[in-house]
């Protein structure tokens, strides 16, 4: 199969990483030059909204994919009988948190309460609402921490506006959450379904720099049924990344990924089948592979600048990913999977880790 992908970055460089062994071809579609995901297969360079570019992309490949969300809905649906998966649907809704949090009330998944905010007198509304303080967020075009305040007065509030924008908002309660988590899921084209072990997540300034599997994590169960209901509304091919809160014993979904996912990423290593293998296995009808952990895994993201590969491959049950991208403050560059028997064993793996290198626990 020839699979067409939107986006050549990281997530696009390890979906072809892992298609290659199953005979897997790659075009990627990417205005970016040097995209690291562009020495992996054929490459288009242009604008996710140039028509022909996306046409050429549809008529030269088997099927389409994307690795992010921040591409063009509207002019993919321009397109007629393309073959595209995830579902169009996921991709629409997710461009809008607020379309998000609709969709998160119609299926009952709990989530933190909400407003559109359009201006000052709505934020002042959801601040009579919620109490402070509030998260203010863009609608749109938000990742990695970007596109959101945290808003405690009201000077607070007139400059993130005025960062912001003072359309196309939603303010969020600020929750106290005791845990952040999130679930990597896989549903095929006959709608078989299937969970990987929750992944306990660590962010810095909304950048993720830490995940750790949790198999027997007590979560677990209504986890993986509050993202059951997502899959099966969206009648979704590939995988599924739901983010949650954990507070005061429920979960509140934060938001949905409609792609693999970086706190999936430890599945490389830790999973009998990884969540970029199983992404092209649904999209391309074939079965899907066992989502089961391979013992304690742990991840962290190397954001900035990139350690030193020689003292971390010498460390037992470590494996290194460098993903090719020039370093730059905030940029995921890499990540690392430390990988274990046990929960000891993956403690005491890592705690080698920091002290041989302790600059490591900054920069990655």
């Amino acid at each position: 199969m020839r699979l067409g992908i939107l986006g050549g970055g990281q997530l696009a460089r390890m979906l072809a990483l892992a298609g290659y062994p199953l005979g897997f071809r790659f075009l990627f579609l990417d205005p970016a030059p040097d995209a690291c995901a562009f020495p992996l297969g054929e490459a288009l360079h242009g604008a996710y909204d140039d028509l022909d570019l996306l046409a050429q992309l549809a008529n030269d490949t088997d099927k389409l994919t994307f690795e992010f969300e921040n591409i063009s809905a509207a002019a993919l649906q321009s397109l007629s009988g393309i073959a595209l998966d995830p579902p169009l649907e996921a991709l629409s809704i997710k461009k809008d948190r607020n379309s998000e949090k609709a969709l998160f009330q119609e299926l009952a998944i709990p989530t933190t309460p909400f407003r559109t905010v359009d201006g000052p007198e709505d934020l002042a509304a959801a601040v009579q609402a919620f109490g402070r303080p509030v998260v203010l967020k863009t609608r749109s075009q938000g990742y990695d921490g970007k596109g959101q305040r945290i808003v405690r007065d009201a000077n607070d509030d007139a400059r993130a506006l005025r960062e912001l924008g003072e359309h196309r908002l939603i303010a969020e309660r600020f929750i106290p959450f005791e845990r952040e988590l999130s679930v990597i899921a896989v549903r095929g084209s006959d709608g078989a379904q299937a969970f990987y072990p929750i992944s306990e997540n660590t962010h810095d300034n909304g950048i993720l720099v830490r995940a750790e599997s949790r198999p027997l994590d007590p979560m677990t169960e209504r986890a993986c049924a509050l993202t059951g209901r997502l899959l099966e509304r969206l009648q979704y091919v590939g995988t599924l990344a739901l983010e949650f809160f954990e507070y005061e014993g429920e979960l509140l979904a934060n938001e949905f990924a409609p792609r693999v996912h970086n706190s999936g990423h430890w599945t490389i290593e830790g999973a009998e089948t990884s969540q970029f293998e199983n992404h092209l296995r649904a999209v391309a009808g074939m079965p899907l592979g066992s989502t089961a952990a391979l013992g304690a895994v742990a991840m962290r993201n190397c954001i900035g600048t990139i350690p030193d590969p020689a003292p971390l491959l010498r460390l037992e049950g470590v494996h290194a990913h460098f993903y090719g991208k020039a370093p730059r403050p905030g940029r995921k560059l890499g990540h690392i999977t430390v990988r274990a028997r046990s929960e000891d064993e993956l403690a005491a793996r890592l705690a080698k880790l920091d002290a041989q290198l302790p600059s490591f626990r900054f920069s990655c």
